[in-house]
């Protein structure tokens, strides 16, 4: 029994608008449709994540997913949401770019397979550089009036203001999108367009040109824009976006972000980033609300986002990083750690460098602690705390004030953790 995809979508919060009649075309027949991605990095990041859950669950409804890679409109950029153009890239850069995307993707949706409703990738680059000027507005753009596209609350933001006004090259971005539409339309039956709340006026442009072109229907679907419950944009840390690519986010990070999102936000993301079915996820939200200190909603969010984008041995490993700083780690643990890993979760505790050779010769802990690297101020007062059980290195006890210390201890061969009491990390560094 296949999902109904548009209940599926209504109970997870995941419908802003919909075009009439887009219900009944969808239970009529297997029907396809497409979401645009952006190309301008060789990564998805967690904002694109919306879209790729909404793919994923129409596949999973027995319809087919088309994913179009915005390699001509990467190259204008849409105005949708901003108030400034965006830079503008090479053909060299934006196949790399889908390459990488469509590598990333493959992970999420069914690409392979021989199933009727396997998804493809598409660029529009491959039908807009056939595309002359002359032609474009003479099929095209003599279909949609002037008037029309200054309807549009996109296009009507920024000419009240808002930025440094729109350039020509901006102001056609809806029909260079409306002809994605069109094309896919009359190329690969595609009767349906889904995307950010932000895309309406973009995709409705498209079914007015299918509907003047061809004297077709089209349908649309848009999504609330995803917001933290403090106003503040989802996805965004201090330290920029969170992305997919583990070179780019470690899956400590990743999974780190999803742990630490507020109560409010873990109720709505639960639904919206996992497949998991309604009754498991009001269950976890039953058992959320009445033990909250628990965190058992951000929990499984943080098990399921991170198992689903990376796997679940970076997840195991990201959990065990986690626990580093909460006691119940082990020399072991923080052995497998990678450097980058290691790095992240001791970020922002104080580092001193020694040089390595030193450590390599043998010296004493109360050296390397006090004169090397002044951790303790005296020592006598290493000598008193260690008497009292209180200092680690490397998340084991240090019996000894004297003990010698050697290239054995470091860790990734170059670094050793200190701890003083509960709470108190230092990390030494060996160049």
């Amino acid at each position: 029994m296949k999902k109904n995809f548009v209940e599926e979508l209504r109970w997870r919060g995941m419908i802003h608008d919909m075009m009439p009649g887009t219900e009944e075309q969808l239970a009529k027949e297997m029907t396809t449709a497409y979401v645009g991605i952006d190309p301008t990095a060789d990564s998805l990041h967690i904002g694109h994540l919306v879209g790729v859950m909404i793919m994923k669950h129409f596949q999973a409804s027995g319809h087919k997913p088309i994913i179009l890679v915005g390699g001509a409109t990467g190259m204008i950029g849409d105005p949708s949401g901003k108030s400034l153009e965006r830079n503008l890239l090479d053909e060299k850069t934006l196949r790399h770019n889908q390459e990488a995307i469509r590598r990333q993707l493959s992970h999420l949706i069914d690409f392979e397979s021989d199933a009727p409703n396997a998804a493809e990738m598409v660029n529009n680059y491959d039908w807009m550089k056939e595309q002359s000027f002359l032609s474009f507005i003479r099929d095209v753009g003599k279909l949609i009036t002037v008037n029309y596209m200054m309807a549009k609350d996109s296009v009507k933001k920024r000419f009240n203001g808002e930025g440094d006004g729109m350039s020509f090259t901006e102001f056609t971005y809806q029909l260079v999108q409306g002809f994605d539409y069109l094309t896919l339309y009359q190329t690969k039956n595609c009767k349906l367009q889904m995307g950010g709340s932000d895309q309406w006026g973009n995709i409705t442009t498209g079914t007015e040109l299918i509907r003047r072109k061809c004297g077709g229907e089209a349908f649309a679907i848009t999504c609330p824009l995803i917001k933290k419950s403090d106003g503040t944009k989802f996805g965004k840390t201090e330290s920029g976006n969170i992305w997919l690519d583990p070179a780019y986010t470690s899956p400590y990070k990743f999974y780190q972000f999803w742990l630490n999102v507020s109560d409010e936000d873990a109720e709505r993301y639960i639904k919206i980033f996992t497949m998991l079915d309604r009754d498991t996820i009001d269950g976890l939200i039953a058992s959320h609300r009445e033990a909250p200190h628990t965190r058992i909603l951000q929990k499984r969010l943080a098990e399921e986002i991170t198992c689903m984008i990376h796997s679940r041995q970076d997840y195991e490993k990201a959990v065990e990083a986690s626990a580093i700083l909460f006691g119940g780690a082990t020399t072991e643990t923080l052995r497998s750690l990678d450097e980058q890993t290691l790095l992240q979760v001791f970020e922002g505790v104080p580092m001193f460098t020694v040089s390595k050779k030193e450590i390599e010769s043998g010296i004493p802990f109360s050296t390397l602690t006090v004169e090397k690297a002044t951790i303790f101020a005296s020592k006598g007062e290493l000598r008193r705390l260690v008497q009292g059980g209180g200092i680690s290195l490397n998340k084991e006890k240090v019996p000894d004030s004297e003990t010698t210390i050697t290239g054995n201890h470091l860790i990734a061969d170059k670094y050793l953790l200190i701890q003083k009491g509960k709470k108190n990390y230092y990390l030494i560094k060996s160049e």
